[in-house]
């Protein structure tokens, strides 16, 4: 265990290089630091005032640019006190243990109407942009091109202010669907990553009534894949005996509410603690806390394998992070929201 007394941890993360520090997002707000395994009491940026944590919302990522250890910039994705998202820019202190409160720039302001399905992941993709991982707001708007709710979009954060769009972003130039999006057709995309060696994109979409399910977007595609919400639930008709799969991607990898309630999505391995992982994609359910793995080879996942006996740690699984040595941990709450952090690793 890394560190206890966390209120609803949702992310472990790290600047690129950085081999000492992890970083735990706190969904009521803060994010704090943990040192060769200590958590340290002072926040590294506290946003407590200006989150609203309730239901879904709150502060659910955490993105370092790239170019951290220059430009000491990193982005917030974050319910504010009314309840709309925001992704907020901040910059380090002298201090690197401490971020500038007050130095902040909005980057993407959506508005929302419930406190549902917010997704919650930013990200760096190897191309420099980020990309900002948005739930439907309960909405059923995944397939709706001129709502950015239900999407996956993509941003040059360093090409302008506060953005500007990328040039190969799949529908720049169409006047039916906004630019910023890169991929559409989801329901509640809460924890999306990059395998940090081959650069593609996992994401474990959180579904409806009967089943959960994970895409994967490959390294070097053009965008514009559409996950099939509110027309499918993973492979199967929503609220329908039939439906249309034309220009709809199936999920690689879908489980039944017989076996949990909300996928919690996680990362390809890449450490060097585990080599019996080494490539395999790591995910959990939220309610049953089972752990599973799967390797994506030829356009599906082969070799599931269920690690639940070994590396389920009970409880609420909320989310999974990873550090800068790719190192994998894995987060839980019980009722109360208390939050744990657990390195996944060998037992010594």
């Amino acid at each position: 265990m890394v560190a206890v007394g966390l209120v609803s941890p949702v992310l472990v993360t790290a600047p690129p290089g950085d081999s000492s520090r992890v970083f735990v997002v706190e969904r009521n707000g803060r994010v704090r630091i943990v040192r060769d395994d200590t958590l340290l009491t002072r926040p590294f940026l506290n946003l407590t005032g200006d989150v609203r944590f309730a239901d879904e919302q709150g502060l659910l990522g955490l993105a370092f640019h790239p170019g951290y250890a220059s430009n000491g910039r990193l982005y917030v994705h974050f319910t504010n006190a009314v309840g709309d998202t925001r992704v907020v820019s901040y910059h380090v202190t002298a201090d690197p243990d401490s971020a500038n409160q007050t130095g902040a720039d909005t980057v993407l302001a959506v508005d929302q109407v419930t406190p549902f399905h917010q997704g919650g992941t930013i990200a760096f993709g190897a191309d420099g942009y980020l990309y900002i991982a948005l739930g439907d707001g309960a909405a059923g708007v995944g397939q709706t091109p001129l709502d950015l709710r239900g999407k996956i979009l993509r941003l040059d954060v360093d090409g302008g202010t506060p953005y500007v769009v990328p040039p190969s972003n799949p529908y720049v130039g169409h006047v039916d669907t906004l630019p910023e999006i890169w991929a559409l057709g989801l329901r509640n995309p809460w924890r999306v990553s990059f395998d940090r060696l081959t650069h593609d994109l996992y994401i474990g979409d959180v579904g409806q009534l009967d089943w959960e399910e994970i895409n994967v977007e490959e390294a070097g595609g053009s965008g514009g894949v559409n996950y099939g919400w509110n027309v499918f639930e993973g492979t199967h008709c929503y609220g329908a005996t039939t439906c249309d799969s034309t220009g709809k991607t199936m999920p690689v990898y879908e489980y039944s509410h017989t076996d949990g309630c909300a996928v919690i999505g996680g990362y390809v391995y890449r450490g060097v603690d585990l080599p019996e992982l080494q490539g395999r994609y790591l995910f959990s359910d939220y309610c049953t806390a089972r752990v599973w793995s799967f390797r994506y080879t030829g356009g599906v996942a082969t070799d599931v394998r269920d690690h639940t006996g070994l590396l389920g740690p009970g409880r609420y699984v909320t989310s999974f992070g990873e550090d800068a040595r790719g190192e994998l941990y894995v987060m839980t709450v019980d009722a109360a929201q208390d939050g744990r952090v657990y390195r996944i690793g060998r037992v010594p």
